[in-house]
C-alpha cells in the first residue's frame, strides 16, 4: 500500500513539475510574442511618421519671356532646395495652353504628393487641374485664379484687384481728379488683367468723370510689345497726363517710347510687380513715379504650401491644423517715399 502511494505520489509531482515547465514556456512565449509585436508596432509607427522621407512635388508655370516669370521658377527652386525632404520635379515654362496642359499631364503620371501651378490661362488649364484634383493630387494654384474653386486646394497670389483700387487711388490724388489716362494692360481674358482693370476703373470713380481713359490696350505683359503699343498711343494721342501699367518689366517698354518721343516731361507713369529697375527708377524721381508690391516670392510660399498640405500639417501660425484654401498678399504702394524700405524685394 505504502509502494502504491509512492508511485502514485512520484506520477503526481511528475505532472506538477511538467506542468509547471510547460506554463512557464508559455508565459515566456506570450512575453516574447508580445515583444515582438511592440517592437514591430515601434518600427511601423516609425515608418508611418513619415521621417526621412520625400515629398515629391511637381510644379509647372509660363515660360520666362519676363522677368517676373523667370524669378517664379527661380523662387519656386530656392524653396524647394531649402527643404531636405523635398523633391521638385519641374517642367520647362511654356507660353502655350496646350503645350503646358500636355506637360502637367505628364506630371500627374509621375504621380506626386503635390501639384504648384502657375497657369498660362487659368481658364484653359482648369480642366487638368480638376483632373489632378480627382486623383488624389492637392493643386496649389499660383497667380492665375483657376476658373472652378474645385481645380484647387489652395490659391495663393497677389491681390490684383488690390493694385488696381491702389493705383486708381493714386492717379486720383496725384491728377486732383482731372486727367487724360492711358491704360496698357497685361494678357487680355486672364484673372489678373481682368482684376488690375476693374479696380483701378472702381477707384477713380471717386473722380465722377474727370479723370479719362483715353486708351486701353494689352501688351501681354511683355516689353518689346509695350513699346509698340504705347508708339501707336503716342500718335493717336497729343494729350495723355499719366500711364498706368500692369507690370513692371512691360513699363520698361512703354517708358522707352515715351523718351524716343521727348514726351517724358508731359505725363507720369505707374508699374506693378516691384522689380528692381523700377525701384532704381522711382528712386531717381522723374517720369516713373510708383509700382505695386506683386512678389514672385509667391511661387516660394506655394511649394511651401504644397510641402505642409502633402504632410498633413497646417501653419504654425495658426490654430487651424490645416493650410488655409485662399492666401491673397497685399498690394503695397512703393513710391519715391518709401523705396528704400522695398528695394530688398526687387527682382
Amino acid at each position: 500500500m505504502k509502494h502504491r502511494l509512492l508511485v502514485v505520489g512520484l506520477v503526481l509531482a511528475l505532472l506538477l513539475v511538467a506542468g509547471c515547465d510547460s506554463g512557464g514556456s508559455s508565459v515566456e512565449s506570450d512575453e516574447a510574442a508580445e515583444g515582438s509585436t511592440e517592437d514591430a508596432a515601434v518600427d511601423e509607427s516609425a515608418d508611418s511618421s513619415g521621417a526621412g522621407g520625400t515629398v515629391r512635388i511637381a510644379f509647372s508655370a509660363p515660360g520666362a519671356d519676363h522677368g517676373w516669370l523667370a524669378a517664379i521658377t527661380d523662387n519656386a527652386r530656392e524653396a524647394a532646395e531649402a527643404h531636405d525632404d523635398v523633391e521638385l520635379i519641374l517642367l520647362e515654362g511654356t507660353n502655350d495652353s496646350n503645350t503646358q496642359i500636355t506637360q502637367i499631364e505628364q506630371l500627374i503620371n509621375e504621380e506626386p504628393d503635390a501639384l504648384v501651378i502657375l497657369p498660362h490661362e487659368g481658364e484653359a488649364l482648369t480642366p487638368i487641374a480638376l483632373e489632378a484634383m480627382s486623383q488624389g493630387i492637392p493643386v496649389v494654384n499660383v497667380d492665375r485664379a483657376f476658373s472652378s474653386p474645385l481645380a484647387y486646394r489652395t490659391f495663393i497670389g497677389g491681390d490684383n484687384y488690390g493694385i488696381g483700387v491702389s493705383a486708381g487711388n493714386y492717379f486720383a490724388e496725384q491728377l486732383n481728379c482731372q486727367g487724360r489716362v492711358v491704360e496698357i494692360q497685361g494678357l487680355a481674358g486672364i484673372s489678373v488683367t481682368e482684376q488690375r482693370s476693374q479696380g483701378f476703373l472702381d477707384a477713380i470713380e471717386q473722380c465722377n468723370g474727370g479723370i479719362e481713359i483715353v486708351a486701353s490696350q494689352p501688351a501681354d505683359f511683355v516689353p518689346d510689345k509695350g513699346l509698340q503699343v504705347m508708339e501707336t498711343i503716342l500718335q493717336q494721342e497729343p494729350e495723355i497726363d499719366a500711364v498706368y501699367t500692369h507690370d513692371d518689366d512691360m513699363a520698361e517698354g512703354v517708358v522707352s517710347a515715351i523718351v524716343n518721343a521727348g514726351r517724358e516731361g508731359d505725363m507720369f507713369l505707374t508699374g506693378a510687380g516691384g522689380s528692381a529697375a523700377a525701384m532704381d527708377r522711382i528712386a531717381e524721381g522723374g517720369l516713373y513715379r510708383a509700382t505695386f508690391l506683386y512678389n514672385p516670392s509667391m511661387s516660394g510660399s506655394a511649394v511651401n504650401l504644397a510641402r505642409l498640405i502633402a504632410e498633413g500639417e497646417g501653419l504654425d501660425a495658426l490654430t487651424e491644423p490645416d493650410v488655409p484654401s485662399t492666401i491673397v498678399l497685399p498690394a503695397t504702394t512703393v513710391t519715391a517715399d518709401n523705396v528704400e524700405q522695398y528695394r530688398e524685394l526687387g527682382f
